[in-house]
């Protein structure tokens, strides 16, 4: 059997496969799509990240193709209809990068509202801007979860311990669920007027797309924080650039863009602009979760490869 792997992982995890599975390891095939659809053609089994996009024309380069190992959740780079139609299971490494994901929230957010530490050249300079630093607290706050699944809910947890009140917008969350305990439901509007820190949870879909538009953000409290660990094509990134110049936002942490690597126009807009992180994709990609994800993802594929069992928990 082959698995071809078109993106990077903690390769070392890809042992596990066995004796009877050939790996190409090759990163470099997520920008080269010609060499990529040879590799397939005797391929049984493909893993990737968010940038290898399969779809319609990958999966008839890839005859023998019978599972796609996702190394993280978001599966919007994956055609799941074709992927049906082709018996192609399609196997998310669920869980895996939670904690990376809610670490990476609770610090842009406690980075944003104490806008501290990024004085290094003055304070080299022999400036003392003390006065400019003093920032604000997390405490006392309301955290406004937009999506409240797996990834959210430990946010949830971890700024409750900081003395942050959590609320939260999610319409696919029965009410009985046990998760809604401690926290405030809102609706879409609730959440948006009352929340101090807003953190994006939903999947890019028809009904997400543009979902915090240039009217979303003006409905904000003046000073609010965007963080979007989530996916890019949810967030107007022209209004976010403009409610920023504005004044209105606070500030902003994103980590995930509409188009990855940014365009020159996207980076144009998101120069000199105040109290501001821009990360290229990497909330859910810590060592630790890395090698979490790239675990289950091998553990995902070995059991479909040899058509074992699936753990619930994986």
């Amino acid at each position: 059997m082959k698995v071809v792997v078109s993106e990077f992982m903690d390769e070392a995890a890809l042992q596990t496969l066995g004796p009877d599975v050939t790996v190409l390891y090759d990163p470099a095939l997520v920008d080269d799509r010609k060499a990529l659809l040879s590799a397939l053609f005797d391929a049984d089994a493909l893993i990737v990240r968010n940038r290898t996009l399969v779809d319609q024309d990958l999966l008839q380069h890839a005859p023998n193709l019978r599972v796609v190992g996702r190394l993280g959740v978001g599966l919007d780079n994956i055609d799941m209809a074709c992927c049906a139609a082709r018996n192609v299971v399609v196997r998310p490494a669920t869980g895996a990068n939670t904690l990376s994901v809610a670490e990476y929230v609770i610090t842009a957010t406690l980075a944003l509202l104490r806008g501290a530490y990024g004085s290094n050249t003055e304070m080299i300079a022999g400036n003392w801007p003390r006065n400019a630093l003093i920032g604000g607290e997390a405490s006392g706050r309301v955290m406004g979860l937009l999506g409240f699944g797996g990834i959210a809910r430990a946010v949830a947890g971890r700024a409750r311990a900081l003395g942050m009140t959590i609320a939260a917008y999610d319409p696919y969350l029965p009410d009985e669920d046990p998760a809604w305990r401690d926290v405030r439901r809102c609706t879409i509007d609730d959440l948006l007027s009352v929340c101090d820190v807003l953190s994006l949870h939903v999947p890019l879909t028809d009904e997400t797309r543009g979902l915090i538009s240039r009217n979303a953000l003006s409905r904000m409290k003046p000073g609010a924080i965007v963080i979007n660990t989530a996916r890019g094509g949810v967030v107007d990134e022209e209004a976010l650039a403009q409610a920023l110049k504005d004044g209105h936002l606070g500030g902003a942490a994103l980590d995930v863009f509409e188009v990855e690597p940014l365009t020159a126009q996207a980076a144009a807009r998101f120069a000199n602009l105040p109290n501001l992180i821009l990360t290229p994709h990497i909330a859910g990609v810590t060592t630790e979760g890395n090698l979490r994800v790239s675990t289950a993802t091998v553990e995902n594929v070995r059991q479909e490869l040899y058509r074992e069992p699936c753990d619930a928990n994986t």
